[in-house]
């Protein structure tokens, strides 16, 4: 049965852990994830839970504990967020090549410099070629289920690769949000018991990890590792509609909001798309034909199903909260571009970057993005791609 609670985002998912109950946890606090270790610290203190928590020096010691205890056959979990992430960076690769099915939750933040604390989506963007899938998340709820999901996710013996559950900092992570929560007994059944295929301590089978790996062999482990991020988009799948039937919250590879019927659409991660499908319903309250696309997974891309969603429009403005830096627009442009050429869908698309160390967001700016692509539908005039929403200049 469902238990209805107002908790932050932070809270949502620092509960799901506690009911998962992994076997450990590494953390270094960094805002805005800070919270995460602090309330999951709290229920290891009270015995709420039997993980052993692991307070480190650094983010990079948290990953490197992370991966010390997966490899020995522990669910492992941790938390970061900026400069934290960027801090694992080597040890992310590490992970995700040695197999390593930790989950971690990222707190969305800007990477210095300059020094900011806010959000945006520098830091995960600048981890999507680690090798670690990438949910993301619009709200509590969504945070929530998706860390539960992440589990299964990341332990499915087809795939084996960490996970890293994306949400806004500050705006998910900290705004307190109705939600609905399992109760612990199904989250535990939901995830089941970790069993290793391999692990450090079984002296059965002794492996070893993190070996030299020269031009040899290399390259076909590296096969291997993308091979197991195209398994898990079917297991994505697999474990989303499981997840529905417990729940009746149906989770799929990304979400579609009025873009069966329309003629121009926004795509846009996390948070933001909440304020654009409020501008959705009051541009379709005015007879005009808009919808949004909200990416859930951006690794693995689900290339030919974003190209198959979006190929009826006349024009697409996609939206990153980083930017590229004088490429040919923001990392989700170019993959979202590439997607619709490699499928033969001929699309006016338009790159908006957006929102860069927390500048606020507001209906404005989203009904300023769907005036030009109606502008565009009208007239097929292009004119600049790369655009800058919401900045002074």
């Amino acid at each position: 049965m469902a238990v209805r609670d107002r908790l932050s985002g932070n809270e949502a998912v620092a509960f799901a852990m506690k009911q998962i109950n992994p076997d450990v946890v590494a953390a270094f606090p960094i805002t805005p994830s800070t919270e995460v270790p602090q309330y999951f610290s709290q229920f290891v203190a009270n015995g709420e839970v039997d993980t052993e928590f692991v307070p480190v020096e650094s983010e990079h010691s948290a990953m490197s504990a992370c991966i010390g205890a997966s490899a020995a056959g522990a669910r492992t979990m941790t938390a970061t967020s900026s400069q934290g992430l960027a801090l694992m960076w080597e040890m992310l690769y590490i992970a995700a090549s040695s197999r390593l099915p930790i989950v971690l939750a990222l707190i969305n933040r800007a990477l210095s410099g300059p020094i900011n604390i806010h959000n945006d989506h520098s830091d995960s963007m600048g981890a999507r070629d680690s090798g670690w899938i990438q949910i993301y998340c619009e709200n509590n709820q969504e945070a929530y289920d998706s860390l539960i999901q992440a589990i299964r996710i990341a332990e499915h013996k087809d795939v084996m690769l960490p996970v890293m559950v994306c949400y806004d900092g500050f705006i998910t992570s900290h705004a307190v949000e109705n939600i609905e929560l399992l109760e612990t007994e199904e989250v535990r059944k939901f995830v089941g018991e970790y069993n290793p295929p391999y692990w450090l301590l079984n002296k059965q089978e002794p492996v070893a990890i993190g070996p030299l790996d020269l031009p040899p062999y290399y390259f076909e482990h590296k096969r291997q590792q993308a091979e197991a991020l195209k398994n898990s988009k079917k297991v994505i799948l697999e474990v989303a509609e499981e997840f529905a039937k417990l729940t009746g919250r149906k989770y799929g590879l990304f979400e579609t909001y009025k873009l069966e019927d329309a003629e121009v659409g926004i795509v846009v991660l996390n948070s933001t798309a909440g304020t654009a499908k409020a501008v959705v319903d009051e541009y379709r309250s005015k007879g005009l034909k808009v919808g949004l696309l909200k990416p859930r997974l951006f690794r693995p891309f689900p290339a030919e199903e974003y190209a198959d969603a979006l190929k009826h429009l006349k024009a697409v403005a996609i939206l990153d909260k980083v930017d590229g830096f004088n490429a040919a627009g923001g990392p989700l442009f170019n993959e979202f571009t590439s997607a619709l050429y490699c499928n033969g869908a001929n699309v006016k698309a338009l790159s908006y970057i957006y929102g860069l160390g927390g500048r606020d967001v507001t209906t404005k700016d989203i009904s300023k993005v769907y005036d030009r692509l109606l502008e565009i539908a009208k007239t097929g005039n292009v004119g600049e791609i790369y655009n800058y929403l919401g900045v002074r200049e």
